[in-house]
């Protein structure tokens, strides 16, 4: 599954530094008892009919099970099912009705009784049962879409990770109770059915002749979170990969066309797996396919993925680049879950990371085969490797394997450290391993495991066997320890060599750790000279907590970096005389990219953890004035926009938008407005940041040409481009009054694509004046904004201005019953309350978040909540340290020389 996508999503988020807190602080865990398994399932011959008009389904399952142990009761996962009845046949035996249904809520089971012991063997377990088509965008659900003609009509979608089978038919709802499944869906003959498998079978229903039955080919044995069925109104496009699997992409009607882009990347990356793993993609065909009402990003059930409409779908015209690229990924994302997740799977939720962590690592290699133009591999480090650092570094973080208990507890880790972290220490794997003996070990461990379920040691054991490396425990000191190490570094010149004493210790946003029992980690150290900084001249496992390395045959005025490429995941201090050496690698670009990238992202950490002055930090920026690099300047924007942030708390947040101005104006000027011969995607995309940035900060050049393109978009003359729109909406609204904002809405109800949409309100909330922030923050829970785009209007508008984030915590305390019941128990509560408290810096907000969540418990987002508090501390201890002499340098900066 994949969550929204990062930084081009919303505002970035604020951390900074404070007092150390208590961690221990994590609510108590609940009681929980996984399934027994006296009685388990070989087969489930399940038969649904939704009613598309009622929201109701009636569901028959004819299971073929295995008593392992004689008992007078089943135990199995339900929720929100009513059970009519249940019998037991055992294999050759006479047929026992169950004489009750005792179903315990709270956790999400049913345990039938029968009024005498059913005995070990073989037997088929019969249950007719009713549910609800829901709308909470989970389980057997509804989806409101609007044909061509305006007309508004309902699909029936699935979305089963991590527990929400139960809801759509009684199961044994655990990853590792692994079954087959034929399934069976009867609907209106003018609706497409879908399904995890191929159609076999397809005939009229005999009591209505406006009703089809539609049969579908036994499913390998696999999970039940996996499962997947889709009825509704859809085109589609086809391709066939080139080791012959039928690859579909579905979309609404109409929009046929908009599904080719997601389709050339699957016909690619299908065949770029299949390589890689060197297993086959087990099933005949592959169906992708774009769902109205959708929670997250996408999700990976075996042969019918399904995706949010805008990870999915692409038009020619009117779609951005960075789209694209959002696309490419989340389709590389998904497809190798069909190896990774689906065909070996983890033994419980514990193991989530895995799953996650591996394809969020993947999805990067597969883009970049396909797309190589796109630098994708610098773009995971801002994306992905900086977001992990910024939010493990944290008190309130949790290693990348945390113990899982009761299903309530499991959506609190579809987060960036399962992904994002979990990526990047995927990432520093290989490139600790090599390419070809972790080519060699995934292999052994997909063949070993396959159709079965494995846990995180397993994939160690077949990667040591095929390198020869102590991988486990390697890897235990990253996925079993929270944090991350700092690593300092000193420097002395002896001769012709360079003698390099480098220690580590916890890395703490609040500060470095130096508690008595610090942790540490076997960390893989990479080192590169001034003389070839693309290659590494020497490698070490830093395995104690100091150690002294000698680089020979080196002069005194070449540079040594540590950590080329920005793979360990670690932050760096290094000596000042050091950090001097390597600053002129960034004015002539000498450094590659990546590590001009990680050089400044490691100090903008250190000045919010205090441990150097912000003021550095702003210096270090100004160097950047010849970057000619998307992703630098992106990670650059992204600090930029959390110092922003910080600083509208203060008296002079006009000042750091004129030294914002000041940098990006060479850039731009050299950009312009208009693309290029020769340009290419990563121009688009640094196009569309420098001049939101510009328009954003109130460049006058910028905002007045930003707002003639608008009128001239708006009236039809000349439409903006699609990588425009974004930098031209943020602009003209920031600067805008109530006219720009009926117009802006007046475009988001013409538009006709779900990105346009998106698009417009992401940026909604840039508006200033507080009565428009209103009209923003009630348009966000309209019916004109879908239910999973609420949270991003909301926080738009939070991460916008000071006023803003007043209002939109206001506004989400006001509608928290509302709120909490569209998103209770998934990722998307936890999604809302970090965007709309993250960014406060006043020690009392801390304590009202923590009191509000206290009253109004939000379960799925405990963790979060302590988060966002820790967040708020550290940024008001940032402000008190540092406001004054950021206020100071940015006022002699302005000064005419004496």
């Amino acid at each position: 599954m994949l969550n929204t996508p990062p930084c081009f999503s919303g505002p970035p988020t604020v951390f900074a530094s404070a007092t150390r807190q208590n961690t221990d602080t994590m609510p108590e865990r609940r009681p929980f008892v996984r399934l027994p398994t006296d009685v388990y399932p070989v087969n489930y011959g399940l038969c649904l009919k939704p009613d598309l008009i009622d929201f109701t389904f009636e569901g028959k399952l004819e299971a073929i099970v295995k008593v392992n142990l004689a008992t007078n009761q089943i135990v199995m996962n339900c929720a929100d099912i009513d059970i009519i009845t249940a019998s037991f046949v055992p294999e050759g035996g006479e047929e026992i009705n169950a004489t009750g249904f005792n179903y315990q809520n709270e956790d999400e089971k049913v345990t039938l009784s029968f009024p005498s012991a059913l005995q070990k063997g073989s037997g088929t377990l019969k249950i007719d049962f009713v549910g609800e088509l829901n709308d909470k965008m989970k389980g057997f659900y509804r989806s409101k879409y609007a044909t061509p003609a305006g007309e508004i009509r309902y699909a029936a979608v699935t979305q089963f990770e991590a527990t929400d089978a139960r809801r759509a038919f009684p199961c044994w709802d655990e990853p590792a109770i692994k079954a087959t499944f034929d399934i069976s869906l009867i609907v209106p003959k003018d609706r497409v059915a879908l399904s995890n498998m191929n159609v076999i079978d397809r005939k009229p229903h005999p009591e209505d002749d406006s009703l089809l039955e539609v049969k579908f080919a036994t499913t390998p044995i696999m999970s039940t979170y996996l499962v997947a069925f889709v009825i509704g109104e859809y085109d589609f496009v086809e391709g066939q990969s080139s080791d012959g699997v039928t690859v579909r992409v579905y979309t609404p009607t109409g929009k046929a066309e908009q599904g080719k882009f997601a389709l050339e990347v699957a016909v690619k990356t299908l065949p770029f797996y299949n390589d890689y793993f060197n297993v086959p993609y087990p099933l005949p065909k592959i169906d992708l396919i774009a769902i109205a009402d959708f929670a997250a990003g996408a999700m990976e059930n075996w042969g019918l993925v399904t995706y949010r409409e805008t990870a999915l779908l692409i038009d020619p015209k009117n779609s951005c680049s960075s789209s694209r690229q959002w696309v490419a990924l989340v389709v590389g994302h998904e497809l190798a879950h069909q190896w990774f997740g689906n065909l070996v799977t983890m033994e419980w939720w514990t193991h989530l990371w895995l799953n996650e962590g591996f394809a969020s690592w993947i999805e990067y290699l597969c883009v970049d085969h396909c797309f190589p133009d796109y630098d994708i591999w610098t773009q995971f480090v801002s994306a992905d490797y900086t977001r992990a650092l910024d939010l493990d570094a944290l008190d309130n973080s949790h290693p990348i394997e945390v113990n899982v208990g009761h299903p309530s507890e499991v959506d609190e880790i579809f987060d960036a450290i399962s992904y994002s972290k979990g990526a990047s220490v995927i990432r520093m794997l290989h490139n600790y391993i090599g390419d070809k003996d972790f080519r060699k070990g995934m292999h052994s461990y997909l063949l070993k495991f396959q159709h079965r379920n494995a846990a995180t040691e397993d994939l160690w054991d077949c990667l040591e066997q095929a390198s020869g490396k102590p991988i486990a425990l390697v890897m235990r000191s990253w996925t079993k320890q929270m944090g991350f190490p700092i690593i300092v570094v000193d420097q002395e010149q002896q001769g012709d060599d360079r003698i390099l004493k480098i220690s580590q210790k916890k890395f703490c946003a609040s500060g470095p750790h130096n508690g008595e029992d610090c942790p540490n980690w076997m960390v893989p150290i990479s080192i590169c000279t001034g003389e070839d900084p693309g290659c590494t001249k020497l490698k070490v496992l830093l395995d104690s907590p100091e150690t002294t390395i000698t680089i020979n045959n080196i002069s005194p005025d070449q540079w040594v970096k540590i950590n080329p490429g920005t793979v360990g995941f670690y932050r760096i201090q290094y000596s000042s005389a050091m950090l001097e050496g390597l600053l002129p690698g960034i004015r002539d670009l000498t450094l590659l990219p990546v590590d001009r990238l990680g050089l400044q992202n490691d100090l903008f950490s250190l000045s919010r953890a205090g441990m150097i002055s912000t003021v550095e930090v702003l210096k270090l920026m100004e160097a950047f004035v010849n970057e000619p690099n998307y992703t630098v300047w992106s990670d650059l924007s992204c600090n930029l926009g959390v110092l922003s942030s910080l600083l509208s708390h203060t008296d002079f947040h006009e000042e750091i938008q004129e030294f914002i101005r000041d940098l990006f104006t060479p850039i731009g000027l050299k950009l312009g407005w208009e693309c290029k011969q020769g340009e290419g995607h990563l121009d688009a995309l640094l196009r569309g940041l420098v001049l939101g940035k510009l328009g954003k900060a109130g460049h006058k050049p910028t905002l007045e040409e930003a707002r003639r393109r608008f009128k001239d978009h708006v009236e039809g003359k000349q439409i903006l481009s699609a990588d425009l729109r974004s930098p031209v909406y943020l602009t003209v609204l920031k600067h805008g009054d109530s006219a720009t904002l009926d117009t802006m809405l007046k475009l988001h109800k013409q538009a006709d694509m779900q990105e346009e949409k998106n698009r417009i309100e992401r940026v909604l909330g840039a508006i200033s004046a507080p009565d428009l922030i209103q009209k923003v923050l009630t348009f966000a829970l309209s019916e004109d904004v879908r239910p999973q785009d609420t949270v991003s209007v909301i926080g738009g508008v939070a991460g916008s201005s000071k006023h803003g984030r007043k209002a939109a915590w206001k506004f989400v305390k006001d509608n928290w019953e509302e709120l909490h019941n569209r998103y209770q128990g998934g990722f998307l509560i936890s999604r809302l309350i970090k965007l709309s408290v993250d960014g406060f810096a006043i020690d009392k907000m801390a304590a009202e978040v923590k009191s509000f969540f206290e009253s109004h418990q939000a379960p799925a987002a405990e963790r979060t909540v302590q988060q966002c508090c820790e967040n708020i501390l550290l940024n008001a201890a940032w402000l008190k340290r540092d406001a004054d002499d950021i206020h100071q340098y940015l006022l002699k900066r302005k000064a005419p020389p004496v």
